[in-house]
């Protein structure tokens, strides 16, 4: 009995109260609402004593759905009143509200010093010099495009990143692009297609295709020269991305749910209305890194020349190796290649692909930038990198460890008004960005909105402007890892130069592997035509099935 009062006691409470109610209902207003709500919450413990779903809920009527309320909120609760300043679950108070505050055009000085402890492992910093320099223009820019491109593009040092219509709202799509169209930078589309909410207010587009190839598809994972040809020939359309794989799932394939597969977003994807559409975890254009490279070329002559490069989060380093090595192959090399970092996360995706998988972003771009200087080609190729990108001072890292610019898409969401609810994946986004209920997006302000996304834009590069100017350096290209210190004990501390191996230009050509694990391990045995293992790795994992 006692075991059995103690689970049931908020039940046995709400019927007494309501049976008490009930007996005084001519008493008057009090006692009537009293009745109502303890009624009403009778009811819920009846539901909750029938139902065989969940034990907890039979257990404990009525006391269950407390827990349920706390673990909804918790996230909320958490991010408000329980983590610290600079405790980044994914992005810290700080990191948002340096966003907010540069998007809303208001100061972001700070008083009393700096929060962060400078003498733990891992604080890093930038040197300054005696002569700043004097820098008037902060419109940094990268042209794109190399001797096989016809129409190069001139691109910002900081960029939207690719995010689809479908994952965000129609409102949302149109503010990023207008606030592009207003800062002078490009909005990726993500592999969703171009929408008709990409093309109305006229900014730049970098067109992204993924395994589906939406939007240039005969259907999901069948490619269609003819439709591809359609949009990439559009004034709006600057650049051509291909999407091997992405920082938060990456090596995963996606599905949209039939139910959400509506018929504005299956005319965007050229899919059917209704059904799953299927995003593919591999392509079917190719198999091989020659394919790759052959792939990248045609869509060079049928987009009519503009730049073409490829999207990856770095993997397995001989997959990475082989398509390097088929630019010596083929003689096709991209326009550039977009390094995505582990870290990446708008993707919605299983929290092993988000905690586990996938090289974060500061060691795959070193990658792909020391292999290029090996190679002599990082002149002819330009490497674009994101991964929890906000700050001038992340700008400046990543371009000081490889990077010719930068692109974000968590920074310029919050800068649309997200709140890092963390409710992305689930339709019922409380700010109207990830959300395809009409009665949350047309809430969000396109105008104020893309005005927010702009300012900033403008704003965080004139931060990596003053950095710049503080350094004595005079443009972003400028940035080397030897600008960067870090901290690696309580008593040393190194700049970045002097952490990582850094190849020499043309170090890779003739034979000669340098003194590099990855390398040593795995670039004789990378091969131009094949994604395959290693024959090496293959017989080790052979001699363990025997």
């Amino acid at each position: 009995m006692n075991g059995l009062s103690s689970r049931h006691l908020v039940f046995v409470i709400c019927l007494v109260a309501c049976a008490l109610a009930l007996l005084g209902w001519q008493e008057g207003w009090p006692l009537r609402v009293l009745a109502l709500v303890s009624g009403a919450l009778v009811l819920v413990g009846v539901t909750d004593l029938l139902q065989r779903r969940s034990t907890l809920r039979r257990n404990y009527p009525i006391s269950a759905h407390i827990r349920f309320f706390f673990e909804y909120f918790r996230p909320m609760l958490r991010q408000y009143v329980v983590e610290s300043d600079t405790e980044e679950v994914p992005f810290s108070h700080v990191q948002r509200a340096v966003v907010y505050q540069r998007a809303k055009n208001v100061s972001d000085v700070r008083g009393f010093g700096s929060e962060l402890d400078m003498y733990a492992e891992r604080y890093e910093w930038i040197n300054h010099s005696i002569r700043p320099s004097i820098i008037d223009n902060a419109d940094f820019r990268i042209d794109v495009g190399g001797a096989q491109c016809t129409r190069p593009y001139s691109a910002s040092v900081f960029n939207i990143s690719a995010m689809s219509f479908g994952a965000l709202s129609p409102n949302a799509v149109r503010a990023l692009n207008e606030g592009a169209r207003r800062g002078g930078f490009y909005h990726d589309t993500g592999e969703g297609s171009l929408s008709p909410y990409h093309c109305e207010n006229g900014g730049d587009i970098v067109w992204e295709l993924g395994s589906g190839y939406f939007g240039a598809c005969e259907r999901a994972g069948v490619f269609s020269e003819a439709k591809f040809v359609d949009k990439a020939a559009l004034d709006q359309v600057k650049m051509i991305e291909v999407k091997l794989s992405q920082g938060a799932k990456p090596g995963h394939g996606g599905v949209l749910p039939a139910a959400k597969v509506s018929a504005e977003i299956a005319a965007t994807r050229g899919v059917p209305v209704g059904e799953d559409c299927i995003s593919p975890a591999r392509h079917s254009t190719f198999d091989t890194p020659e394919g790759l490279l052959r792939f990248i070329a045609r869509l060079r002559e049928l987009s009519g020349g503009k730049p073409v490069g490829f999207k990856l989060a770095i993997g397995h380093p001989w997959e990475w190796f082989g398509i390097a090595k088929a630019m010596g192959s083929t003689g096709i090399r991209p326009d550039f290649i977009v390094v995505d970092g582990g870290e990446g996360g708008t993707g919605a995706a299983p929290v092993e692909f988000f905690d586990h998988v996938g090289v974060p972003l500061r060691e795959g771009l070193m990658l792909v930038h020391n292999t290029l200087v090996g190679l002599g080609l990082r002149e002819q190729i330009r490497i674009g990198a994101a991964g929890k990108i906000i700050t001038a001072v992340d700008l400046a890292r990543t371009l000081a460890l490889g990077a010719d610019w930068c692109n974000a898409a968590r920074g310029f969401m919050f800068a649309l008004g997200c709140i890092q609810a963390r409710l992305c994946h689930t339709d019922r986004c409380p700010t109207g960005i990830t959300t395809q209920d009409a009665r949350r997006w047309r809430q969000l302000d396109v105008p104020d909105k893309a005005e927010r996304v702009a300012n900033f834009h403008r704003n965080t590069v004139h931060a990596l402007r003053d950095l710049l100017q503080a350094a004595g350096l005079g443009h972003p290209s400028e940035l080397g890892p030897e600008h960067v210190i870090r901290r690696v004990s309580a008593e040393q501390v190194r700049p970045l130069a002097s952490l990582y191996r850094y190849l020499e230009p043309g170090e890779l050509l003739g034979g000669h592997v340098p003194e590099h694990a990855v390398f040593q391990r795995f670039w004789h045995q990378a091969r131009p035509d094949s994604f395959g293992a290693p024959d090496a790795l293959l017989a080790r994992r052979a001699s363990k099935l025997v």
